[in-house]
């Protein structure tokens, strides 16, 4: 075990002490003066012979020795106070001082000694409390910052990079324009010219040709057909989202009916029934609302049940919550769709079906999708209640909608 360690008094107390001592001592000394001023008045009343002033002499002269003695000792006091408070008080606060600023200009590992006695002692100790938290709040303050570099260089290089992706993507988008181009120009006209040249050469030559030749013509003139409305297809889903159309707001209703009407002979046709809820006015882009309903409607009366007449109806309803807005929904009794396949059909190109079945490019439920994402909501599937296919989707509130719609 270490030797105990030595504990100084307060330098309060040792003041208190001294100062006893000397009242003391200077209470005797004035008792002994009172005295001899006392004696020295008797003895000058009583007479005033040479005995009498011999003694009045005497006790002056003890008088004259106390205050000698008291000066001594205030004086050797005084030198004993000045050594204590240069050793318990100024010495140690110099050191305290000098090392205070040491430490403030940046030489934060300097320890601070414990010096002086009592009070003086404790604040040296306080201090260098202070100064090793002060060290450790540098230190973490150091590696924060060290952190803090790190993130901001990772937040750098990930903004390059973001920027070279952006650039990537700017290629890309003119890449897909000149494609959206060719394939609105370059592309269709021979396919125009195949199914035309080959049905004239059915009219003019139809009789020379077997039964077997009028198939293979067929067979041309529709693969050319399927082909311009692949290609149609596609333009709309590039297209999506790059008119550059201001949002504005849709009426739901009107946008139904104008698909109602453009699809009457569709409808008739098939014997079905459109009906709707109220629907709500909405802030999107027209043409790709409308869009979205024509395929919604479209599929409805496309894959419909061949043992009942097909009935669509449309519905609306307010959702709140974190993504406040519309529940839209397109329900229909036709032949559904296995719920294992309801994310597989929102991929372009995927069909459930042979096309000899039920026609069609396998691009109409990833319109919609990509429609509904490009105004800030989502779609899926759900079965209907009685058989059928319930297509629900999301938009946002009017006030949200601006917001909310990507490029």
């Amino acid at each position: 075990m270490g030797a105990p360690v030595r504990r100084e008094r307060p330098l309060h107390d040792v003041v208190l002490r001294l100062l006893l001592i000397v009242g003391a001592v200077l209470l005797l000394a004035l008792a002994v003066a009172l005295v001899a001023i006392q004696r020295s008045l008797v003895l000058l009343r009583v007479g005033a012979g040479d005995e009498a002033m011999d003694a009045a002499h005497a006790w002056n002269l003890t008088l004259l020795v106390v205050v000698i003695v008291l000066v001594l000792l205030v004086v050797v006091m005084g030198l004993f106070m000045w050594r204590a408070l240069q050793r318990g008080v100024t010495r140690p606060l110099a050191r305290l001082a000098d090392s205070v600023r040491a430490a403030s200009t940046g030489e934060h590992e300097h320890e601070i000694r414990v010096e002086g006695t009592g009070e003086v002692a404790a604040l040296a100790a306080d201090v260098e409390h202070m100064r090793r938290e002060l060290v450790q709040q540098v230190a973490e303050v150091r590696a924060s910052h060290a952190e803090t570099e790190r993130t901001h260089a990772r937040l750098a290089e990930q903004a390059r990079e973001l920027a070279r992706s952006n650039q990537e993507l700017e290629r890309s988008n003119r890449d897909l324009e000149q494609f959206a181009y060719v394939a609105s120009h370059d592309l269709q006209e021979p396919l125009r010219k195949v199914a035309s040249f080959t049905q004239l050469l059915q009219k003019r030559y139809g009789e020379q040709l077997d039964e077997r030749a009028d198939q293979y013509i067929a067979f041309a003139v529709d693969g050319a057909r399927r082909m311009q409305r692949l290609i149609q297809d596609l333009l709309s889903f590039s297209r999506v989202g790059r008119s550059g159309s201001e949002p504005e707001d849709v009426d739901l209703e009107r946008a139904l009916e104008q698909v109602r009407h453009d699809q009457e002979g569709r409808i008739v046709e098939a014997g079905a029934e459109i009906t709707h809820d109220p629907l709500p006015v909405v802030r999107g882009e027209k043409a790709l609302l409308t869009m979205l309903l024509t395929n919604v409607v479209g599929n409805a009366v496309k894959f419909r049940d061949p043992d009942r007449p097909p009935r669509v109806h449309l519905s609306a309803r307010r959702v709140s919550g974190a993504e406040p807005g519309w529940e839209l929904s397109c329900t229909d009794n036709g032949i559904g769709i296995d719920p294992q396949y309801a994310e597989r059909v929102f991929v372009i190109f995927q069909r459930l079906h042979p096309k000899d079945v039920y026609s069609g490019t396998g691009i109409g439920l990833a319109l919609v999708k990509r429609v509904v994402e490009h105004h800030g909501g989502r779609v899926w599937l759900e079965p209907a209640p009685g058989g059928g296919t319930s297509v629900r989707w999301t938009l946002p509130d009017r006030d949200e909608a601006s917001d909310g719609i990507v490029g």
